[in-house]
């Protein structure tokens, strides 16, 4: 019985399909039904824009029915990158409502 072996490139589809479906969703619940009535902008460290690291980190945000920020989980991304976040969307305010959690993905892009 022969086994046939995979190469690196051949789990690539996978992989990708993997990436989208991960990131995708958080995008896509940036804010959720909670309207953000003041948006901090994440500072980028300059040695990581520099260096051309860049990335995507994912929050999980707790909200208090009042609207601010109660707790905030890093759900993935590059540490570095993610204390940058963290310390932006600890700054947000949201509209009046009942507390919720949000996902939220910040995007951090070398080039822009």
């Amino acid at each position: 019985m022969t086994r046939k072996r995979w190469s690196g490139l051949q789990g690539l589809p996978y992989a990708l399909l993997f990436g989208l479906v991960c990131v995708l969703p958080a995008a896509a619940q940036d804010g959720g039904e909670r309207k953000i009535v003041k948006k901090v902008e994440a500072q980028y460290p300059a040695i990581l824009k520099r260096r051309g690291i860049g990335g995507t980190v994912r929050l999980k945000v707790s909200v208090h029915a009042d609207g601010s920020v109660k707790d905030i989980e890093v759900l993935g991304g590059n540490p570095a990158l993610a204390d940058a976040a963290e310390k932006a969307v600890r700054q947000w305010k949201f509209a009046p409502g009942g507390e919720s959690v949000i996902t939220i993905a910040v995007n951090f892009d070398p080039n822009s």
